[in-house]
Parts: C-alpha cells; structure tokens; sequence
C-alpha cells in the first residue's frame, strides 16, 4: 500500500488519500505531496515516472536493489539514494535498509524496502512540523536526518563493542576463537557501515549548493547540521576500523610474548633436567668408573645432580628464565 501525504502552505491538509490523485494536488499552488512506496513493481513504479516526469535512469536505480549511495540532478527531478542501518548489539552485525527518493519541487517520491522505518521519519516529521512551509526542502531534511542518525546510532554502539573487544584482549580467560570470531564480525560490519557512510557526504553536500536552489535559507542550517553528523559518523567509522586493526595486532602481539615466555620457561627445564640426565647416564655405563660398586660413589654422583640442577635453577631464576 502507498502512504500520501498533502501540505498546503505548511498545514497538513490529507493523508493516506489515493495516489492517483496527486497529479490534481500538484496542479494546485502552495501544495506539496509526498508518496511513498514500499517494494513497489516494475509498472507500479513506471506508472509514478510518467505522472510526474521521471528520467528513466532514475528509475533504473530504483528498481535495482544495492545502489551506491548518491545524488543525481536531472533537468526535473533530483535522484537519492541512501541506506539506513541497523546494529544487532548481540551479534554485532549490522543490517542495511535502502531507500531511494525522487526530489521535485513540490513532490517527494520514496521508494524503500520493508526493512526501512518509514514510520520514524514521519514521527519526525510531526515534531517539526513549524517548518512544513519550506515544503520538500523540509520533507527531504527528516528523511535524510533519519538516516544519518541511524549511522551515528551505529557508529556508538560499534565504538562500544571495540571497548569491549579492548577488555577481552587483555582478560586472564578469554579464548583465541572468541576474539576471532568478534573481530571478524566488526570488521565485516565497519565494512558495510562505510560503505554507507562515507558517500553520504556526496549526498548531503550538493544540497547545500545555492546554485542547485533546492534547499531554500530557512532549511540550510538544519542540513549543515546533517552534514557535521556525517562527516562526525564518517571520521569515527574510519578510526574504528583502524582501531579494531590495531586490537588484533595487539592480540597476536600478546599471544607471540605469552608463547615466547611458555619457550623460555619449557627451555630452562629442559636445561636443568639435562644435568641429571647426563650424570646418570654416564655413571649407568657398563664400564668401570670410579666409585663403581661402592656406598661413596653413589652418594657422590647423587650430590653432583643435585648441585648442579639447583645451581641451575637458581641462575635462571635470577635471569627470569623460570
């Protein structure tokens, strides 16, 4: 089902009316429409173009799914493409929503998955609602808003996984295969974040252009502050990456000393254990030797081991080998 929405003048007139009826409303001064659509078909979609005069790349984009986010102006319209995100805090994967909107001046057309919340932009949309007399500048500023806090709202909780990944590294029972597997799974979802993210800044600036005049004096500061928003969410995306990059060499850091240190303990013993070894061995050869067969010369080798291994073992403590 499509949603419509009718603004005169800033007043919200209708709502849920049919969308065959916008053509009339858009015929009409002070009026702007918005329609949106939610996995519509192929002719659904041709059908909304010709009422309103869509490029047919346009419409190409909004048909195919997996976009890169972007902004395009054609003679008519203006083209959006974005995603929104959405971080399992269990798993610590992230989920993308791809929404594409057609901008006019008095008309905004989106076209969106069912994953996307379309219900939040509009609660925001009623929450502002002093400012509904900028019409589309104002509809696009609580659609492009939604979407880069849902960035920012995921860019915090990522930054909150890492500090717990931080904490693992060092903890006294945390496994290698569960570092693995945490690691792998933010680094995946940093991936997909930037690769939402970082475009976006293609997307918010040329609407801040005045020669694009589509963003009217009114709407220009709340866009600047979307556009800090991702510029923010865009800076903290690229120094999680570099952060979580930064934990695993420290993981493998740690595990090489740990084993280093295992070397070094398993290699002193080994030393210390030699010299009994070989004293026994040389006085369990089936020759003569002196003391062979009597009560000193046992008691002599016995005291030979057992200064040598302790002599040992106190070096290597003294050097911290054991």
């Amino acid at each position: 089902m499509a949603r419509t929405r009718r603004y005169r003048d800033g007043v919200l007139e209708a709502e849920d009316f049919p969308a065959e009826e916008i053509p009339r409303h858009l015929a009409e001064d002070g009026v702007t429409v918005w329609l949106d659509l939610c996995e519509p078909t192929r002719d659904r979609i041709a059908a909304v173009a010709d009422e309103l005069g869509l490029h047919e790349l346009a419409v190409e984009d909004a048909l195919f799914e997996h976009e890169r986010p972007k902004f395009h102006r054609y003679d008519t319209h203006c083209l959006l493409n974005a995603y929104a995100v959405r971080l399992d805090r269990r798993s610590g994967r992230l989920a993308t929503a791809e929404l594409t909107a057609f901008v006019t001046h008095n008309a905004l057309v989106t076209v969106r998955t069912r994953k996307f919340d379309m219900d939040a932009v509009v609660r925001a949309w009623d929450q502002s609602s002093h400012l509904a007399a900028s019409g589309v500048p104002f509809l696009l500023h609580g659609l492009v808003d939604h979407i880069v806090d849902t960035h920012f709202e995921a860019v915090q909780a990522l930054d909150d996984h890492v500090e717990q990944l931080e904490d693992l590294v060092f903890a006294e029972h945390s496994t290698n295969e569960e570092m693995q597997r945490r690691s792998l799974a933010m680094r995946r979802s940093l991936v997909t974040l930037r690769r939402v993210v970082v475009p976006m800044r293609e997307v918010i600036t040329p609407l801040l252009r005045r020669d694009h005049d589509i963003v009217d004096d009114v709407m220009q500061p709340y866009f600047q502050d979307v556009l800090d928003h991702v510029l923010r969410a865009s800076e903290w995306t690229e120094s999680l990456r570099d952060l979580v990059a930064t934990i695993r060499e420290t993981q493998l850091s740690i595990q090489g000393n740990h084993l280093n240190l295992i070397m070094k303990k398993v290699t002193g013993w080994a030393a210390v254990i030699a010299v009994p070894t070989a004293v026994t061995g040389y006085y369990g050869q089936n020759v003569p030797f002196p003391g062979n067969g009597e009560p000193w010369g046992y008691w002599v080798s016995t005291g030979v081991v057992a200064s040598l291994s302790i002599g040992l073992y106190v070096l290597f403590r003294r050097r911290d080998w054991l």
